[in-house]
């Protein structure tokens, strides 16, 4: 057995790292190399899966087309969440950027394979959720990842699955997990975009013990 620790130094730079993820909406239009990312994407794979099953699967969207019903689908989803707000809490919302489809130069649509034979069902069987959220295990890896390398990663949530998956026609099997943007960020902040807004500030940790 291999024993393996890490330094000082490098348990500062990761809750450093911690610190710095953001969720980005604000992109330079400039390419990322295709190398670089594709390393990314191989980095995913040390993500943790419950029975090794591995059932992310992450699908460039490069086609314009595509890309153009992507965006669609996030004004319409858009329009419909800002219509359950009302007065100073609508207007906010109407001035946050809440994606950057049109700036990030790649788009990611994360879909979880809930039929993938690899891992042989190995813990699965009365919790068949935990593939969705390994393939979250997935896409958190990646956003630190594309971090320590200086890019950013934006999570479109607004967005209605279905529509999403019917346009990039994927196997029926696939559930949408995610649309995801990645660039270099226009600019770095340690403080949260929606905290900067004024929509949520960072609360502590929620712990609850139940007693003994």
């Amino acid at each position: 057995m291999t024993e393996h620790s890490f330094g000082q130094a490098f348990r500062d730079e990761f809750e450093e790292l911690l610190a710095w993820r953001r969720d980005v909406r604000h992109f330079k239009t400039v390419s990322v190399p295709a190398d670089l990312v594709e390393h990314l994407l191989d980095l995913t794979s040390l993500a943790p899966s419950v029975g090794k099953a591995q059932p992310w699967r992450f699908v460039s969207v490069d086609e314009p087309a595509r890309r153009a019903a992507i965006i669609e689908n996030f004004s319409q989803a858009n329009a419909a969440a800002l219509s359950n707000y009302d007065g100073e809490r609508a207007e906010l919302y109407a001035r946050l950027k809440l994606a950057g489809l049109r700036e990030a130069p790649r788009h990611f649509a994360v879909f979880c394979d809930e039929t993938t034979a690899q891992g042989s069902g190995l813990g699965r069987l009365t919790m068949p959720e935990t593939l969705r959220y390994s393939t979250v295990l997935a896409i958190h890896t990646l956003w630190l990842a594309a971090r320590a390398r200086g890019l950013g990663l934006g999570w479109v949530s607004i967005i209605d699955p279905a529509q999403a998956t019917a346009t990039l026609d994927v196997p029926a099997s696939w559930r949408f997990v995610a649309y995801l943007c990645l660039g270099f960020p226009a600019g770095d902040h340690i403080e949260p975009e929606l905290q900067r807004k004024g929509w949520q500030s960072r609360e502590a940790v929620c712990r609850q013990v139940l007693p003994r």
